[in-house]
């Protein structure tokens, strides 16, 4: 039975301090959960990215209930990652709440003055965008400190300043990063002229591919054509992961939206043509879909 040093057990805990007491039970070798008891930080990956699909799709919902429940759902995440690493001698929750507190102090200069929160409420005269700017260079100066640590190690691998992108990232997102990663050093245009530019010339290039019919070539220009785009969405300040679920659900809505105009003409898609079918869409977008 779980010991708090108070008669009222788990009821007595902050709400933090009773989800890390449960998580410990449920990885507790005599009583736990056989199923939890199996789980590794690598096999919890799949759950992970579940979860933060989920919130996602709360948001873009609008729906704050359910919101409420899948952050719940993503903060278990990090509590399991945190008990594992905590059985493993690495870290715990503990460990993991303070290092991004100290990094969120050390990142914001402009709120803790020489990094000290005790200086906090100082009038301090920045822009947001001058925000992300030296939010930016404090990062790498984190990264020039962590390669510093590699040592010889670190300069015999000529480690290169995207190498800490993570490859586990969905395409699109490590695109943006690498993108972002590349301009802190000057690889990048200065105005988004050359980048549509440049998006245009990856198009022809897809077109020249398609005509050979050379699958490889033709795989490989695409990925140029969606590397393109991501950059173009860059520039233009837009997040093409949130731009893209954007216009997939408007395709749910007016797709939908033509399977009842069909069946209100008592018709599913195979009985109506090509052209019938696009004059739906257009009514569908006129609605306002």
């Amino acid at each position: 039975m779980l010991s708090t040093g108070n008669d009222d057990g788990l009821e007595a805990l902050t709400a933090i301090d009773r989800l890390i007491a449960i998580m410990t039970m449920l990885r507790d070798k005599q009583h736990g959960c056989p199923w939890d008891l199996e789980q590794t930080i690598k096999s919890l990956l799949p759950y992970t990215l579940e979860e933060v699909y989920e919130v996602a799709d709360a948001i873009e919902n609008n729906d704050l209930v359910e919101l409420e429940d899948e952050l719940g759902d993503l903060l278990f995440q990090v509590i399991f990652y945190a008990q594992i690493a905590k059985e493993q001698g690495a870290f715990d929750f503990q460990d993991i709440a303070t290092a991004i507190s100290d990094k969120l102090v050390r990142r914001h200069p402009h709120v803790f003055p020489a990094g000290d929160v005790e200086q906090f409420g100082i009038p301090q005269d920045i822009s947001a965008q001058q925000v992300v700017v030296n939010w930016e260079a404090i990062k790498e100066i984190e990264r020039e400190e962590k390669r510093k640590k590699g040592g010889s190690a670190a300069v015999e691998k000529n480690e290169s300043i995207l190498d800490d992108v993570p490859r586990a990232l969905p395409a699109m997102e490590r695109a943006r990063k690498l993108q972002k990663r590349a301009a802190q050093v000057g690889f990048d245009w200065a105005e988004i002229a050359p980048v549509l530019n440049k998006l245009k010339e990856e198009v022809a290039e897809f077109e020249e591919a398609l005509a050979s019919g050379d699958h490889e070539r033709i795989s490989d220009e695409l990925g140029d054509v969606l590397f393109a785009t991501i950059n173009l969405a860059r520039h233009s300040k837009i997040e093409p992961e949130v731009a893209l679920r954007s216009t997939n659900r408007r395709f749910e809505l007016r797709f939908k939206w033509i399977e009842v105009a069909l069946s209100k003409q008592g018709k599913v898609f195979k009985d109506a043509n090509l052209e019938e079918l696009d004059a739906l869409w257009d009514q569908a977008k006129s609605t306002g879909l």
